[in-house]
């Protein structure tokens, strides 16, 4: 040992605070490799999409066997399938302020989910109870909402407040039985979803969130005053959407908090070595994942003035881990990840409409670019990429280390 780096005897070196979370290059320029190969990973999933859809294309299969004495028809029938269907896409997503608006809208809880999901990773948590947490959400917004009579503003504030505070206590109980008992967090979110999922079940068979004179498993619709407005046709969720963004960007970069979260997810041993207290770390990354993702669910029971159903959570849960995955667990990323997955999700239907190409392959694009996102290795070598420099990820570990 040299001399420059004593030890004590029979103590272990006690590790720099700053040094307990991986090395980061400094380089300004760290997100353009990162960029180039998500955009590479989109472009493969649309060229491979275009196959699929001259594939499922009438004019185009008919025309297959005579691709090489006539291959004109082929190739005008294949060119045609994929520009009516492409432009289609995003015609129905963005070609109108009418799309756009409900683009926008349908991405907001994307937005606020994946950030829930994207915020658990970067403290090495895999958080997959998105869906329950948005449930209590649900639960909890939409009672408030339809039961509570309120001057307009406060019984939206309050309806709001609400929603969040349900999806923190949904995930700060997944952070509380992993901290205390070490419960894995993976198989306590999965079990949870199903939990939610029945107490949702339950609720809705009682009267006090039935319609009345109705035995359906539907709750009224929430009051008008409880509603969010809106400002050129797109509801003020949207912008709380953003907002929460910017504020998860300001917890995790400039904050101490936030610093505790990088460090933990990056070493849970090291950073208790610290002297950090590790358990409170996963109580409060998946307590702010839960309230983020109640935050989602007030998008559509708020937003949309929405009644509670079995179905109002559909795949938003689960797709917030996809739109957490292709945004690399940033803020921005997940944002621009909600909003790709907004478009392709209004875009389907629009594909479907006009160009008769079936919806589901809005989905298998979708699953094509997460699939490309998550094999860089994979892209790089389809498209000669220069490999990145080792320590340039920001995605912690996500299965709880």
């Amino acid at each position: 040992m040299s001399p420059e780096t004593p030890v004590a005897s029979g103590t272990d070196p006690k590790p720099d605070p700053a040094t307990v979370e991986k090395a980061e290059p400094t380089s300004p320029v760290t997100w353009l490799p990162t960029m180039v190969e998500t955009l590479a990973a989109i472009v493969i999933a649309l060229v491979i999409g275009a196959v699929l859809v001259v594939l499922s294309d009438q004019d185009a299969i008919e025309a297959l066997p005579y691709l090489f004495s006539y291959p004109a028809d082929f190739f005008s029938a294949s060119w045609d399938a994929i520009s009516s269907s492409y432009s289609a896409l995003v015609r129905g997503s963005v070609g109108s302020w009418d799309r756009i608006s409900t683009t926008l809208e349908r991405s907001a809880p994307l937005i606020c989910s994946g950030l829930g999901v994207s915020l658990a990773f970067r403290a090495g948590l895999f958080n997959i109870g998105a869906t329950g947490q948005m449930v209590f959400g649900f639960l909890a917004a939409g009672y408030v909402g339809f039961s509570w009579d309120l001057p307009a503003g406060i019984h939206m504030l309050v309806a709001l407040v609400a929603g969040i505070a349900g999806g923190a206590l949904w995930g700060g109980l997944v952070g509380f039985l992993k901290a205390r008992t070490g419960a894995h967090e993976v198989i306590t979110t999965i079990m949870f979803n199903y939990v939610a999922a029945s107490i949702l079940l339950y609720a809705l068979s009682k009267d006090a969130f039935q319609r009345p004179g109705s035995d359906n498993t539907q709750s009224p619709p929430v009051a008008d005053s409880a509603t969010f407005g809106s400002v050129f046709d797109i509801h003020l969720g949207v912008g709380l959407a953003l907002l929460a963004a910017v504020v998860v960007w300001w917890l995790l970069e400039r904050s101490t908090l936030g610093f505790e979260l990088r460090a933990v997810g990056a070493n849970a041993e090291a950073s208790r070595t610290a002297g950090m207290n590790v358990s409170k770390v996963f109580t409060v990354a998946m307590l702010l994942a839960g309230a983020l993702a109640g935050l989602g669910a007030t998008m559509q029971v708020l937003g949309d003035q929405s009644s509670l159903s079995p179905t109002l959570a559909g795949s938003v849960g689960f797709d917030a881990i996809t739109v957490a995955l292709l945004g690399r667990a940033t803020p921005l990323g997940t944002v621009l990840a909600g909003l790709l997955f907004g478009a392709l999700s209004v875009g389907g239907v629009a594909m479907q409409a006009s160009a008769g190409t079936p919806k589901e392959l809005a989905q298998v694009l979708s699953a094509l670019i997460v699939l490309f996102v998550a094999a860089p290795a994979l892209v790089r070598g389809m498209t000669r990429l220069r490999t990145r420099s080792a320590g340039s990820t920001v995605m912690a570990k996500g299965w709880g280390g």
